[in-house]
């Protein structure tokens, strides 16, 4: 039953993030305004915004206007509980690195969701998550400070250096923010399994959208989703991730 609440907690945060996601490209105020249709404009009820339910039961339309509901509401929703049930169990026992990765947690979603509808990776949401990562590692990881710290500034010159070289073509000053983030987050060495993994898969989503005539060689891809779902799946996979990278390069190289 706990770990059923706790998914059930995820999928309300999951709603709140939406709302944050949307509030952002409108700037409007997170804590005093009511939810609307973004169609009509219609106030919505209680009963309107169940994560999920809502959206099932209304048959993925607007109760008022009939417009189609975005698939992002009730994804987001279900990807927070979810995600939120991962940290929990693999945090159980300890109390404050549970709550930094709820709350990381909800910052790399806003993230992923933000980039990939408007290409660009909010200050409002990056800024605090460095804040947050910075204060959790000075006063709970004390002794990896300086070590976590190298590893976020590595990474961020890295994709620093990409940025100048390409003049902003190949990279956005977006992602060396991102990128400093990650290494905040993951340190050594497991920043670098989450740049492979943003690479590899950001090349094999690109060829794919090109070879099914979504995109063009030409065409901008937002790479921060790739950057902050890769950091996700470090966050909770990192010892199966890279005893599975090492046995992969032991079959292709040795």
């Amino acid at each position: 039953m706990l770990y059923f609440f706790i998914f059930i907690f995820g999928l309300s945060v999951g709603s709140l993030l939406n709302v944050v996601i949307c509030r952002l490209e409108t700037k409007e105020t997170i804590i005093f305004n009511r939810s609307y249709c973004p169609q009509c404009k219609t106030i919505l009820k209680w009963h309107d915004l169940i994560p999920v339910l809502s959206f099932l039961a209304q048959k993925g339309k607007c109760r008022y206007c009939n417009k189609k509901i975005s698939w992002q509401y009730p994804v987001v929703e279900i990807a927070t509980g979810l995600l939120f049930l991962f940290v929990i169990l693999s945090e159980a026992k300890n109390l404050l690195s549970m709550i930094f990765y709820l709350i990381i947690v909800s910052f790399l979603i806003i993230i992923f969701v933000y980039d990939l509808k408007h290409y660009i990776i909010p200050n409002r949401i990056v800024y605090p998550a460095i804040i947050i990562s910075l204060l959790y590692l000075l006063f709970v990881i004390q002794d990896s400070f300086l070590y976590y710290f190298l590893s976020a500034f590595v990474a961020s010159g890295f994709f620093l250096v990409l940025v100048l070289i390409s003049k902003g073509k190949w990279m956005g000053l977006g992602d060396v923010k991102l990128a400093f983030l990650m290494g905040l987050i993951l340190g050594w060495p497991n920043i670098l399994l989450a740049l492979f993994l943003s690479f590899f898969s950001g090349a094999v989503i690109g060829v794919g959208l090109v070879i099914f005539n979504k995109k063009s060689f030409k065409s901008q891809i937002p790479f921060g989703p790739f950057l902050a779902g890769s950091t996700i799946l470090v966050i909770f996979y990192n010892l199966y991730l890279i005893n599975s990278a090492q046995t992969l390069f032991q079959v292709l190289f040795l």
